[in-house]
């Protein structure tokens, strides 16, 4: 019995004494292939938008005249096809160009990991929408929160304390740059209603109306697409709060909406210039700055009277 033990150990490294070192790394390096576009398929969900845009023009001319450069990545599905994690636009390009295949690097990765590696890549863009921030900080953060070796939720005592482990939110913000509140924002963007995100995309509504939009319910929301379809105006940061108050209170309808949507901003109220070099000759010498104001308003409120006094006399 022992004997047969030894011959099989034997065996099990003849392929270790007939390799080199360079061979062994070699094998452990990913794979260059040229894979049929009709076997790879999309990321599940993909964040990333790919346009026909001036930028994919430009890619296309470029795969024209050298070909697909750098590699995009696969990993090999269960069923033997494959699913894209990073070269959607060169797919996107390729299949513009009538190539049936596209140049590919093969790798390893479980679910959570392609995930990350997903999201990262395609953070190398130079423009990403703040919906693509949204659901792409959310992919990634759950992908983080399921990788083998975070402490589970019923681990009471994890073998790595919370002092010595970053919270993940806190880990995502330090990769990407922007503050845990900033991706907390983002990710609430993920709770509106296609025709508010697209308004976000475009620049119509900022970030924090629109966060404050992203705790109502879809009716609710709806409500403020028809009212902005309606009136072409969009909420100011004030006004959502308000709207998600009385959303919250259980005091809110369309009428309600619109209300709220139909008071003067701030910043639509009139502001009224002077030009102080006007306005000096009319001020008596030795006024401070407060005193002038003061002689100012006094005088319009009796040339308002004075002018009241003239609309009487004339009837």
């Amino acid at each position: 019995m022992a004997k047969s033990n030894v011959l099989k150990m034997q065996l099990s490294s003849v392929d270790d004494l007939f390799s080199t070192e360079e061979s062994r790394q070699e094998a452990k390096l990913a794979k260059i292939y040229d894979i049929p576009l009709s076997e790879i398929d999309d990321f599940p969900d993909h964040p990333f938008k790919v346009r026909d845009d001036e930028d994919m023009d430009n890619l296309i001319e470029r795969i024209r005249e050298r070909g697909v450069i750098t590699p995009a990545t696969v990993r090999r599905k269960d069923n033997g096809r494959y699913e894209l994690i990073s070269g959607h636009r060169r797919k996107r390009a390729c299949e513009k160009l009538g190539m049936e295949t596209l140049r590919c690097e093969v790798v390893e990765m479980n679910k959570e990991e392609t995930t990350i590696l997903m999201v990262e890549s395609n953070f190398q863009r130079s423009e990403i929408l703040p919906s693509e921030k949204a659901f792409a900080y959310k992919m990634r953060l759950d992908a983080m929160n399921k990788l083998p070796g975070r402490p589970s939720k019923e681990n009471l005592t994890p073998v790595v304390s919370d002092f010595e482990m970053m919270r993940t939110s806190e880990q995502l913000a330090e990769k990407v740059g922007e503050s845990r509140e900033q991706i907390r924002r983002y990710i609430r963007l993920t709770n509106l209603v296609p025709e508010l995100l697209d308004f976000v995309d475009q620049g119509k509504i900022k970030m924090r109306p629109a966060v404050e939009l992203s705790y109502l319910d879809e009716e609710t929301q709806r409500d403020v697409v028809d009212r902005i379809d309606e009136t072409e105006a969009f909420p100011s940061h004030d006004q959502t709060i308000r709207i998600r108050k009385a959303y919250e209170t259980g005091d809110v309808n369309y009428e309600k909406v619109a209300d709220i949507m139909a008071e003067e901003k701030p910043n639509q109220k009139p502001k009224y210039k002077f030009s102080f070099d006007r306005l000096k000759p009319l001020i008596p010498p030795g006024y401070a700055d407060a005193q002038a104001e003061e002689y100012v308003i006094k005088a319009l409120e009796y040339y308002k009277k004075y002018l009241m006094k003239q609309r009487e006399q004339a009837r």
